[in-house]
């Protein structure tokens, strides 16, 4: 039996929970659970400075874990934290980490970091490997059309497109 005390915590717990991952479900591409802190996970647990830095996407760690927007991003050191800290904007990945190209037909699909072009200093991502292929086709007409889409899906849920 549950003590009136441990129920509100409960249910508090609950109710942040649902209200962050509701926020974070329509902007961001957060994997399936939650981390240590109660936020859902970006990029799937990878460091996004790797993205920019090396030649393969690096794991992150839960030890090196910074916020924004309600959502969690791993880092494989300290270093590569800090950097991320000091310019959040340039890391991220655009489109709340969805599929560049999904974004350009009003879709948000899941953003494999394996699939992955940085333009202009910007990361996007993509679904797989045969779409990553269709986007190379014309990346500049695949970006315009994911810029011009994302203002109207930014905020909706993904089984309302």
């Amino acid at each position: 039996m549950f003590t009136k005390p441990i129920l509100a915590a409960l249910a508090s717990a609950v109710s942040i929970t649902i209200a962050t991952s509701a926020i974070a479900d329509d902007e961001y591409n957060v994997s399936n659970g939650i981390t240590l802190t109660g936020n859902p996970l970006g990029m799937h647990g990878v460091d996004a400075v790797s993205m920019f830095d090396g030649d393969v996407p690096t794991i992150g760690d839960a030890v090196h874990t910074s916020t924004v927007d309600g959502v969690d991003y791993y880092f494989a050191s300290k270093a590569s934290q800090q950097k991320f800290e000091a310019a959040q904007a340039a890391y991220l990945p655009q489109y709340g980490g969805f599929c560049a190209f999904g974004v350009s037909l009003g879709k948000k699909l899941d953003g494999d970091v394996r699939y992955a072009d940085i333009e202009d200093g910007k990361l996007y991502l993509f679904v797989n490997a045969a779409i990553f292929e269709k986007y190379l086709e014309n990346k500049e007409a695949v970006l315009a059309e994911a810029a011009a889409q994302w203002p109207a899906i930014r905020n909706v849920a993904i089984e309302d497109l």
